[in-house]
This record gives structure tokens, C-alpha cells and sequence, in this order.
């Protein structure tokens, strides 16, 4: 879709956009297929979700994985009547209600990571206070920059912190952030341009790699 977009403003690209046209269609389809056992896979996740201790977590984690059963139905649905094998299927309506479901379950994931970022950015707080307190420490490292620094960098400076602590957090997040694009411009939430969405989806597979290749980046439930 990236590479659509990047080419379609090129007179002398027409055939290959035209190829790419039709490759994503085929991937599109082909990831269809993919998704047919991701069915199981969310509802194993509810019965994971719900042995988390932290409540929020597990209210958003449950919430997330049930609506993510609702959009894989619909996506099977609609994998129904695209191979033909039910005509009577209201396309734009299943369409809608897919990304509706699946716009409430990256929303919901986003308030997890949220919540997890706010944890974090309490604990970095918690400890630079414990190193301003400590004798040892020259009070001036931290006490000077945080009376000259404003809010917004100060805010921003935490995050950072944060975020460079907990690597998994931070691909979640990311990943969550990018998926989310696309839902957003199906139900005319923000409308992004197809190279916008192309981008987000190339950084989100990335992100989907790096944990499959990585696993101790995956984010665990507490």
C-alpha cells in the first residue's frame, strides 16, 4: 500500500501500480485465511486476561480480547463472501462492524499501555526523588534542571526514561498506536491518506516481527 501510494503520482508507474493493486488484494485475501484460527487464539487470551492481578489491566486486556472476537468473526464473515460462498452478505454493513470491533479493541489495548506508561513514569518519579534525598548525591544534578526545565520538557524528559526502561511497553505501544490508524479512517474517526496507513502498517509488522523474533519484547500480563 506504501509503495501504491508512493508510485501512483508517477505517469510512467501505471502497470506497476496496477501489480501492487493486485498483490495486496492477494495478500489481503491470504490473510484471511491466516486469520481463521485467530479466533481461538482471542478467546484463549480472555482466559489469560483474567488472571492478571492488576485490575485495570485485566478489565482492559478481557475487553480488548472480546471485541478482538467479534472483528475475527466479521473478517470470517466477510472472507465468506468474498470466495463466494454466501451472495446475500451486506458487505458495507460486516465491514463496518469489523472495524468498529476492531477500533474498540486497539483503543482499549491503548488504555493499557496508558496505564502502564503512568506506572512507569511513577516508579522513574519515585526513584530520581530517592536519588535527590540521597546525601550522597549532588542535590544540584536534579533540582536545578527541574527548576529550569518547563513542565512539557520535564513531562516529556519522564516518558523518555520511562519508556527506554521498558523496551516492551514502548513496541506495544507503538504497535497499537500504528494498527489503530486504519480503523480511524474506515469509520471517518480522523482520515488518513493511503500512504499514512501504509506506513503505519509497515512499522506495526516491524513491531509484530521483533516479538515473534524476540519474545522477552512481548509484553507480559501482571
Amino acid at each position: 500500500m506504501l509503495l501504491r501510494y508512493l508510485l501512483e503520482p508517477k505517469a510512467d508507474k501505471e502497470e506497476v501500480v496496477m501489480k501492487l493493486k493486485k498483490l495486496e488484494s492477494s495478500v489481503s485475501t491470504g490473510r484471511k485465511w491466516f486469520r481463521l484460527g485467530n479466533v481461538v487464539h482471542a478467546v484463549q487470551m480472555i482466559q489469560q486476561s483474567s488472571h492478571a492481578t492488576d485490575l485495570v489491566p485485566r478489565i482492559c486486556l478481557i475487553l480488548a480480547s472480546l471485541n478482538r472476537v467479534i472483528y475475527f468473526i466479521c473478517d470470517t464473515i466477510l472472507f465468506v463472501r468474498s470466495v463466494g460462498l454466501a451472495s446475500g452478505i451486506n458487505k458495507e454493513k460486516w465491514r463496518m462492524w469489523a472495524a468498529r470491533h476492531y477500533y474498540y479493541s486497539l483503543l482499549l489495548s491503548l488504555v493499557r499501555d496508558l496505564y502502564e506508561i503512568s506506572l512507569q513514569m511513577e516508579q522513574v518519579a519515585h526513584d530520581r526523588s530517592k536519588k535527590e534525598k540521597s546525601p550522597s548525591q549532588d542535590p544540584l544534578v536534579y533540582s536545578v534542571a527541574d527548576e529550569e526545565t518547563e513542565w512539557l520538557q520535564s513531562f516529556l524528559l519522564l516518558l523518555f526514561q520511562s519508556l527506554k526502561k521498558h523496551p516492551p511497553l514502548l513496541l506495544d505501544t507503538v504497535k497499537n498506536f500504528c494498527d489503530i490508524l486504519n480503523p480511524l479512517d474506515q469509520l471517518g474517526i480522523y482520515k488518513s491518506n493511503p500512504g499514512i496507513i501504509g506506513l503505519g502498517g509497515l512499522v506495526s509488522s516491524i513491531a509484530g516481527i521483533i516479538t515473534v523474533a524476540y519474545p522477552q519484547m512481548k509484553l507480559k500480563t501482571r
